[in-house]
């Protein structure tokens, strides 16, 4: 009794296909063949068939069953699918452990995967320099912005993030004049904020170009021009109060201003 190629993998719960594709990367050997051309599989290939698929459903790579074979490497190949596969649940518990953090917290799954606070509301200015600054700053630099970023957006810091790109030099005025306390309160509470260069995890030129890069795209002009007036009125009280230097672009993190 020998059976066709079909009846071969319909006994070992695989697919012609799968037949098909083990004889030609040399793992099934080919059978016989009738006086009318079909293959004639016995015994022997269904077991080699249903061995090749234990090591499969093991997670086996099929270029790695010849070396299984061999009694010299078969444990090496288990031992370090093992691994693999600790890595893996590990990696997975993390996955559930975030999933689980989002749906409590009602946070974001685009933000940063320590992100706690509730992120509906966030502006998405906020949320793109949120996932931005997240390639740069610190541990500690984050948990401190995502402390800032869970408070509540001032009315002021309301209006900065509507500013229309057309908005009149009056509206810039008195809203640059309303944010400069906010940030200089934020910079004092914060000191990261004025210096992130000294809270990145990156290279100095690295870290100014992420900065530069997210303000200028994630800003319209208006919103540009109110950030170089905050600028200018803390750098004149600075140097009303005798200071020397200046905090350095001391608005240039505005995603998390007035919160």
């Amino acid at each position: 009794m020998t059976w066709s190629t079909s009846q071969l993998a319909e006994l070992a719960g695989t697919t012609l296909k799968t037949v098909r594709h083990y004889h030609g990367i040399g793992l099934l050997e080919e059978p016989e063949r009738a006086s009318n051309g079909y293959k004639r599989y016995g015994i022997k290939h269904l077991v080699r068939l249903l061995r090749i698929r234990r090591l499969v459903d093991l997670g086996v790579p099929l270029s790695d069953i010849p070396s299984f074979e061999a009694d010299e490497r078969g444990e090496q190949v288990l031992r370090a699918l093992d691994a693999e596969l600790a890595r893996s649940i590990e990696r997975q518990k993390r996955m559930r452990q975030e999933l689980a953090a989002i749906l409590a917290n009602r946070a974001s799954a685009d933000l940063p995967a320590d992100f706690r606070a509730p992120a509906h509301d966030l502006p998405e200015s906020q949320r793109s320099f949120l996932l931005a600054y997240s390639s740069i700053l610190n541990p500690a630099a984050m948990a401190a912005l995502q402390e800032q970023l869970a408070g509540p957006r001032s009315a002021v810091a309301a209006q900065f993030e509507a500013l229309p790109e057309d908005a009149p030099e009056e509206v810039r005025r008195r809203i640059a004049e309303g944010l400069a306390p906010e940030t200089r309160k934020q910079q004092e509470d914060h000191p990261f904020l004025s210096d992130l260069e000294a809270s990145s995890r990156r290279e100095a030129a690295i870290t100014r170009s992420v900065v530069l890069h997210a303000v200028v795209e994630f800003y319209n002009e208006a919103q540009l021009d109110v950030l170089q007036r905050v600028n200018a009125l803390l750098a004149a009280g600075d140097a009303a109060r005798g200071s020397a230097d200046g905090p350095p672009e001391a608005a240039r993190w505005k995603g998390g201003a007035g919160r």
